[in-house]
Parts: structure tokens; C-alpha cells; sequence
């Protein structure tokens, strides 16, 4: 292998949906870091609901397609998918024997995810002779079965059987698959000549599937290049198609049993330019704007504002202050970093101290009691600072940060000496407050960047309830 990038040749059909076949073993080769290249054994019409037709092109151009690949690039691993028939097995197979690629990885593919047969039965006799010319065979249940000519296994004990049993006969080593059995778990194993080694792993509950073998099958390829060890690189590739099992709903691709999300591992990390924060500010932009029109808001930069209506608002914000205190002190408890720990309790002790300090100068905290929008907004906190998740507590901490400081920057220097309310909303321009702010949309930008597509789903929702619950802690003085 040259360097870190094995060069991974996917010898496959096509999927024109790009979830199985070339495609899908091109973004799984990718994943890991390899150098994809393809030979297209068959053009597949078919999609998520299932197959609509298959054109297989003269076998001399497959022949051509393969010798311009090896006759030019230095090979480190070939993925076999789907053959199709007697006489692409045979193309395959002779230049197989020719080339002597140092790692193959067979996927027997005869039957697809939705159900459609891929191999033609004249066809099954090639496929296990070139089972002989792999270094790994990858069958799922059914097509396993095929292989040893048994009917379907339906306990993981009776395909370990069959695996062990294909093993032996193609002197070769067989990733056994455990997804088409029931059960909350879904292990599956390495079996050859040295025993069974089994990864478990949990059952992803999705219809959401289509293309796991080949995307797995390319995986495996790719980490052999890489140097694993076959139960090593199903360790690691496990754990990646958990994931991408995990994510494939949010891709939205098809009606049908939809493809699995290669680049789940990566998406996170990939900058657009944009971070989580600004684009969650971009798309709370309504809510901010009846933030910016409602009575209280501008009659407190105007200095119109009734002052019983501001001292009744200080009472609740000092009442919220407490209570988001709380919050930042458990944020700075589920921090990640030291750094982050500090921030959030700094954070913490500023409410208590310097926030705290400014209100009871305007109001007497005595007897006072929340109202059912402080309420809702404490609670709201309370309820994501309890819930375990990091990133969707910060998310949903950050619209009091950026809001009162957009709202104290675009007012900073308005003010006449004699405005009524200066020494309050001149503390949220304050550039100190500012530079806080910023950090902790950084903080929360990179919390959004280590979680999954369900966790920043969920930092949106507790986000973009804060800013909901912000305009309703303002409108709430003049109801």
C-alpha cells in the first residue's frame, strides 16, 4: 500500500440512487480514507422501492474496464459485488488468477435488500468456485444458505454452521452477518480456519437499510488495505454501519427501504462556512423579530416604558437569574473540557453576583414569585440541564447569551444621559458581555459538531424554545 490511502478497486453494479452497488462502495471507501476506483459489471435501473431492470454490457468491456485499471494503478484491495452471470463471474475470475490483488473481498450478491433476485441461477456454481479466489466472503443469510446449498439458517447457531462450513470448503474466511435474524442484537462474526470471532453489536431499528452489504463488504476491503486484521476491521467497520444505520433516516432518500449514511462520521466536521449557531439564529429570525416589535421591548429603548411594567419585569428576570444560575452551574458540570467548565461557571457566578447586584437596585426581591412565563422558561432549562445531554443544554442556554447581546449592541450609544433605564440595558452592551457570548456560541458550535443528526435535531427544538420563551418573557410585563 502506498502511503495512507489504499486504492480500493469496486468491481459492481450501479445503483443511478447511489445507496447500493459502485456508488454506495465508493462512499464507503471514501469513509475510511481510501482511493476509490470501479468497474461496472451491470447498469441497474432501480431505486429504494426495489429493481426495474438490469443491463449487462459485453463482457469483453468489463474485461477492458479492469485491465486499464491494473494495467496502469498498483491495486491494494478489490471489493466484488454483483456479477450477475455465469459468463461476468468468469471475466472476473480470469483476471482474478491474472492480476493476484493482494486482498479480495467477495459480497455474493444474489438477492437484493428489497427482495429482487441479482444473480441468474446458472450463476450460483461460478460464485462458489470464486469464493476460492477470495480472501473474505461477505454473504447475508439467504445467500449464504445458496452457497452451502442449505436452507435459510434462522439461528445464529445453525449460520455459524454454514459459515464454518463455507469456510472450509472454500478455504477462505466468511463474515457471517447477524441483521436478518431477530432480536434486540445483531452480532456478527469472522469465521475461518482459527475459530468464530463474534462482534456484537445492538439492532438499529430502521427500515433504512439499503446497501448495508456493500457498503460493509467495501468497508472490510478498505481496512484490510489499511493493515487490520479481519475480526479488527469488523470491529471497526461495525461500528461506523451502527452509525450509519443511526443517521439514514435524516438523509430523506426515497420512498423505500432508504440507504444508510456513509459519511455520518465525517458530516459533522465538514465546514460550510457557517456554524450551528448562526444558522439557528438565521432561522429564529421571525422570533427575534416580534422580539424587536413588541410593546415593552420598544418602550424600554424609547425610555416610555411604564416603570411599574419594568420594575414588574426585573422582579422575574432576577427570579430567572437565579434559576439559569442553576443551569450554568450544571452545565459547567457536564462540560467536557476544563475550559469549558470554567466558562460556564464563571457564567454562573456572574448571574449571582454582578446580574443579581443590578436588579436589586431597581427592585426589592422580597416576596416576589414567578410567573407562569418565568416559569415556563425555568422549567424549560431545568428540564434540558436534567436530561444528560451537553450539547442540547448549552443549545438551549445560548438564546439568553446572544439575544441580549444583540439587542445591547444595536442599542450601545443611544441612549441620552437622562434615559430611565440606561444603567440595565447599557450591562447587556457591554463588550465584556460580548466577548462571553461569542465563546459560548463557540462552545455551543463545537458540542453541535461531535453529536449526532438525533442530538443536533434536538439542540434545534430546545434552541428555538428558549427564543420562543425569551419573546414570551417580554411581552409578559404588559399582558
Amino acid at each position: 500500500m502506498s502511503g495512507s490511502s489504499p486504492r480500493v478497486l469496486s468491481i459492481a453494479g450501479t445503483d443511478p440512487t447511489g445507496g447500493a452497488g459502485i456508488q454506495a462502495d465508493l462512499k464507503s471507501i471514501a469513509a475510511f480514507g481510501g482511493y476509490g476506483m470501479a468497474a461496472v459489471t451491470a447498469l441497474v435501473a432501480q431505486n429504494t422501492s426495489g429493481v426495474r431492470d438490469v443491463h449487462v454490457p459485453p463482457t469483453a468491456f468489463l474485461d477492458a474496464q479492469l485491465r486499464a485499471v491494473s494495467d496502469d494503478v498498483e491495486i491494494d484491495a478489490v471489493k466484488i459485488g454483483m456479477l450477475g452471470s455465469a459468463e461476468v463471474v468468469a471475466t472476473v475470475d480470469a483476471w482474478l488468477a491474472d492480476v493476484r490483488p493482494p486482498v479480495v473481498v467477495l459480497d455474493p450478491v444474489m438477492i437484493a435488500t428489497s427482495g429482487d433476485r441479482l444473480l441468474d441461477t446458472d450463476a450460483e456454481a461460478a460464485v462458489r468456485a470464486l469464493c476460492r479466489r477470495a480472501d473474505l466472503v461477505t454473504p447475508n443469510l439467504p445467500e449464504l444458505a445458496v452457497l452451502v446449498d442449505e436452507p435459510v439458517a434462522t439461528t445464529w447457531e445453525a449460520a455459524v454452521v454454514q459459515a464454518q462450513t463455507l469456510a472450509a470448503r472454500a478455504d477462505t474466511a466468511v463474515l457471517l452477518k447477524g441483521g436478518h435474524l431477530g432480536g434486540a442484537e445483531s452480532p456478527d462474526a469472522i469465521v475461518d480456519a482459527t475459530g468464530v470471532h463474534v462482534v456484537p453489536g445492538p439492532r438499529v431499528a430502521t427500515r433504512h437499510t439499503h446497501g448495508t452489504g456493500c457498503s460493509l463488504s467495501s468497508a472490510m476491503a478498505t481496512l484490510a488495505a489499511h493493515g487490520l486484521s479481519w475480526p479488527e476491521a469488523l470491529t471497526r467497520a461495525k461500528r461506523w454501519l451502527t452509525g450509519a444505520l443511526e443517521h439514514a433516516e435524516a438523509l430523506h432518500v426515497g420512498a423505500g427501504n432508504g440507504p444508510i449514511d456513509h459519511l455520518h462520521e465525517l458530516r459533522p466536521h465538514i465546514d460550510l462556512g457557517r456554524s450551528w449557531s448562526s444558522e439557528r439564529w438565521e432561522a429564529t429570525a421571525s422570533t427575534r423579530a416580534d422580539v424587536d416589535a413588541c410593546a415593552f421591548v420598544r418602550g424600554l429603548a424609547s425610555g416610555d416604558l411604564d416603570r411599574g411594567a419594568f420594575e414588574w419585569y426585573l422582579g422575574q428576570d432576577l427570579l430567572y437569574l437565579r434559576e439559569y444560575a442553576r443551569v450554568l452551574a450544571r452545565a459547567a458540570a457536564l462540560a467536557p473540557t476544563v475550559d469549558e467548565q470554567r466558562f460556564w461557571a464563571t457564567a454562573s457566578v456572574s448571574c449571582l453576583v454582578e446580574e443579581a447586584a443590578l436588579h436589586q437596585s431597581h427592585v426589592d426581591p422580597a416576596g416576589l414569585v414567578p410567573a407562569p412565563a418565568t416559569s415556563a422558561y425555568t422549567d424549560h432549562l431545568h428540564a434540558a440541564s436534567t436530561a444528560g445531554s451537553y450539547a442540547v443544554l448549552v443549545a438551549a442556554i445560548l438564546p439568553c447569551f446572544v439575544l441580549y447581546t444583540d439587542i445591547g449592541v444595536r442599542w450601545r450609544g443611544t441612549f441620552t444621559s437622562g434615559h430611565p433605564y440606561a444603567d440595565w440595558l447599557t450591562s447587556y452592551g457591554d463588550e465584556t458581555f460580548e466577548t462571553s457570548s461569542a465563546e459560548a456560541s463557540l462552545i455551543v458550535d463545537a458540542a453541535a459538531r461531535e453529536a449526532s443528526a438525533r442530538t443536533r435535531a434536538a439542540m434545534a427544538t430546545a434552541y428555538d424554545r428558549s427564543m420562543l420563551l425569551e419573546l414570551a418573557f417580554f411581552e409578559a410585563p404588559l399582558v
